[in-house]
């Protein structure tokens, strides 16, 4: 049995974290779409295109990855792409209560879809894209933070002349 999941998020940008979560998906399932979903909540600093192309560089070392991109409900994107799970990322026990939440209501909108939590990494779970786009438009180095592929991609959009 084909074993498809979806790494759903914003990115924006993609950091560290998100990169762990991403290759060890993409060790234990056949097929990992990483797809960008859209906020409209969110104030993004990159946009939808930009995200997709900075994920695409940063993933192309793994086979079994596909980046796209979503405008409506995960639920349906999992319905479309025949996705076994869900796969998302948990920092400490503030996402949980959050993604919870969302994975009840995916579980509601599609009855076939699984959501499974990955605990971060330690070493990056104090890591938020927000916390990046705030170091970066302060000058602050960010190199430990993002992968190598984007790093200029960000400095050049939020930072300033001290990087």
């Amino acid at each position: 049995m084909n074993k498809t999941v979806i790494c759903p998020g914003s990115y924006d940008p993609i950091t560290h974290g998100h990169i762990d979560i991403i290759e060890r998906a993409s060790s234990l399932f056949d097929k990992v779409i990483v797809v960008v979903m859209i906020n409209y909540k969110k104030k993004y600093s990159f946009t939808t295109e930009e995200r997709v192309e900075m994920i695409k560089k940063c993933v192309s070392h793994l086979d079994n990855v596909e980046v796209a991109y979503y405008d409506g409900l995960l639920s349906d994107f999992a319905r479309q792409h025949n996705a076994y799970a869900i796969v998302k990322g948990l920092r400490a026990m503030s996402d949980f209560e959050y993604e919870f939440q969302m994975a009840l209501a995916n579980k509601k909108l599609n009855p076939k879809i699984e959501t499974l939590f990955l605990t971060t990494n330690a070493e990056f779970m104090y890591l938020s894209s927000s916390m990046v786009k705030q170091i970066a438009s302060m000058g602050g180095d960010i190199s430990a933070f993002v992968p190598n592929q984007i790093h200029k991609d960000i400095i050049e959009r939020l930072g300033t002349s001290k990087n």
